[in-house]
């Protein structure tokens, strides 16, 4: 059943920013007492921190909205997920594809270790992005000219880590609409390239640096496959806070980092094949409704992101209790702004992050299509 989004966006807001703001004080402390003197131990230490406020939204995922994620793989990519550093590389279906891909990781055990490619202007999220920063996600500017050497320092830090960790790159650039498809439909007519149904052109360049830079320590690709059953409604961070359950299918196919080939151009083509066997594929999800039965592999709805939520919930609320008896804080008509304002400001920042996740679904035709020719 819906629930009005008001309802629940202030008290969920209040839990996670304060519990955010707890995390992130605790990362900046390591970040200038721990990581100067051992990295790894950092990187250990933030791994949980990160787990500790990113569960929070797992919970919103598993136990508050209902969503269903339906795994699909071959044993052998089942097996490893969790086990080695992978490069994830997804096509970009709906506002939650990041949320779809730590729930994934916190089943493999990594979802402390998850890191992305991400717009520069995601790390000046309140709470969120600031986590993402401390745990090393990787900030681009979408310019070429200025992402290139950030790209490959940033993915170079990444030989030392010491856990294994799932690095996700949308390398569409984009989420995927109609008029951004019609736009990659109308330059593939016009360069003598395959004409995709399903997906947005890969914008290849960040692909190449990510397999010439990882090669050496990160032994695994995983082609992760998003779609939307046709008869279910897209999955936007509304629907979810608004208790509104969805389904997702997810097809995830191991690719040894062996297989790719050597030289840039050869690895963009087959990034570009790679996208174009995506297309067939989920031509076929969509004419069955499935990525094949034979592959479902469930994987279940723990109790960790539940029981982390209630342990946050009576923490922040026996301390808020003894805070307003303490401060008599809503005796006082300045107590009373205060609070209000407070509230306020969380409604603000959760609209903001809402607003964000559905960022870029109505650009138009004519921009995308700019966009794929700079590519």
């Amino acid at each position: 059943m819906a629930v009005p989004a008001a309802v629940v966006v202030v008290p969920l807001g209040v839990l996670f920013l304060l519990s955010g703001l707890i995390v992130n004080i605790i990362q900046a402390t390591c970040y200038v007492a721990v990581r100067p003197i051992s990295k790894s131990t950092y990187r250990r230490i933030n791994r949980v921190l990160a787990e500790l406020l990113w569960l929070q939204l797992v919970w919103l995922v598993d136990w508050w909205a209902g969503v269903e994620i339906r795994l699909y793989a071959d044993s052998e990519s089942f097996e490893s997920m969790g086990k080695e550093h992978a490069l994830v590389v997804s096509n970009h279906r709906s506002d939650i594809d990041w949320l779809v891909g730590w729930i994934l990781a916190q089943r493999s055990g990594c979802l402390g270790s998850t890191l992305a490619v991400m717009k520069k202007s995601s790390k000046f999220l309140p709470v969120i992005g600031w986590s993402m920063w401390f745990t090393e996600y990787l900030f681009l500017e979408r310019s070429w000219a200025k992402d290139e050497d950030t790209l490959k320092s940033g993915l170079q830090r990444l030989k030392d880590f010491p856990q294994p960790f799932w690095l996700a790159l949308f390398v569409e650039g984009t989420r995927f609409t109609p008029a951004k498809l019609l736009a990659a439909q109308e330059y593939a007519a016009s360069q003598g390239l395959p004409v995709p149904k399903n997906v947005l052109i890969p914008r290849t360049k960040g692909f190449v640096s990510a397999v010439n830079n990882m090669r050496s320590f990160v032994p695994a690709i995983y082609d992760m496959t998003v779609a939307i059953p046709k008869d279910k409604p897209s999955p936007t961070m509304l629907r979810i806070l608004k208790h509104q359950p969805c389904q997702i299918h997810v097809h995830m196919k191991r690719r040894p980092m062996n297989e790719v080939p050597e030289t840039d151009e050869a690895i963009a083509q087959w990034c570009r094949d790679m996208f174009m066997a995506k297309d067939s594929l989920l031509d076929k999800h969509l004419a069955q409704g499935t990525f094949g039965e034979e592959d479902y592999k469930p994987i279940g709805r723990p109790l960790k992101s539940l029981l982390v939520v209630i342990s946050w919930a009576s923490l922040l609320s026996i301390a808020s209790y003894r805070f307003f008896i303490w401060s008599a804080l809503m005796s006082t008509w300045k107590g009373v702004a205060f609070t209000t304002l407070s509230l306020f400001l969380v409604t603000a920042c959760m609209h903001a992050f809402i607003l964000f996740s559905q960022a870029e679904r109505s650009t138009s035709a004519k921009a995308a299509q700019a966009r794929v020719k700079k590519s």
